[in-house]
């Protein structure tokens, strides 16, 4: 998807357990940190949840389930990071709520939990970074996925907003030491720190997938 310099995408995508879903609509969408909050969980058991790989989707005592974090093994981090261990990734990842930008994303996602019913969440993009551009942060790739290649990164891969506007994705380049990415390379996830308890606001559209169907816009 390619994107007008400086603006965000027309729509962006969120996938959530369908089990999730009565309380997104209660409660809202709440980073993995926040439910952790919510659950009470403190201490060592906390610090397991927040800055260990998370091998197995899991649910936390108040009935929320998050996701595993399978494509993240940490001595595959530990190759990839600049300035952080692979427990502070974890836990910048755990403080935001995740977005794609395209729905093909969206769907290699979907293909990797097909076994479990999920709930499709369409976002009115520039809306939601209307009122939450403070806590607003774009990617350049899958910064849950570290198998492979991975790419190389640190916490300058979350380009805030207004940044990311001004300048692109010069910022990750100047903290990386790489070559600058065009600015043409269109933001691969949209991110928001913390909760966003009024996402209903935001929703133009909400689509169940039972297990093994794929998304469709």
């Amino acid at each position: 998807m390619r994107l007008a310099s400086g603006r965000p995408p027309e729509r962006v995508y969120h996938l959530a357990e369908a089990s999730n879903w009565p309380a997104i609509q209660r409660e809202g969408l709440h980073c993995a940190s926040a439910l952790l909050d919510r659950a009470g969980l403190a201490g060592e058991e906390r610090r397991r949840w927040e800055r260990e790989q998370r091998p197995e989707h899991a649910a936390l005592p108040t009935g929320a389930w998050i996701r595993d974090q399978r494509p993240m093994p940490p001595d595959a981090l530990a190759r990839c990071l600049v300035g952080l261990t692979p427990g502070e990734w974890y836990a910048l990842i755990n403080s935001r709520v995740f977005f794609w930008v395209d729905c093909e994303r969206l769907n290699r996602q979907r293909a990797a939990c097909s076994s479990r019913p999920q709930v499709v969440l369409t976002v009115d993009a520039p809306r939601l970074v209307e009122a939450y551009a403070d806590r607003v942060a774009l990617t350049p790739f899958n910064t849950g996925n570290a198998r492979r290649k991975p790419a190389i990164r640190s916490a300058a891969t979350f380009v805030p907003y207004r940044v990311w506007a001004a300048s692109g994705w010069a910022s990750e380049a100047a903290e990386l030491g790489t070559r600058p990415r065009s600015r043409s390379h269109a933001p691969v996830e949209l991110t928001v720190a913390g909760s966003i308890p009024d996402i209903l606001r935001f929703v133009v559209d909400t689509r169940s997938l039972p297990p093994g169907r794929a998304f469709t816009s």
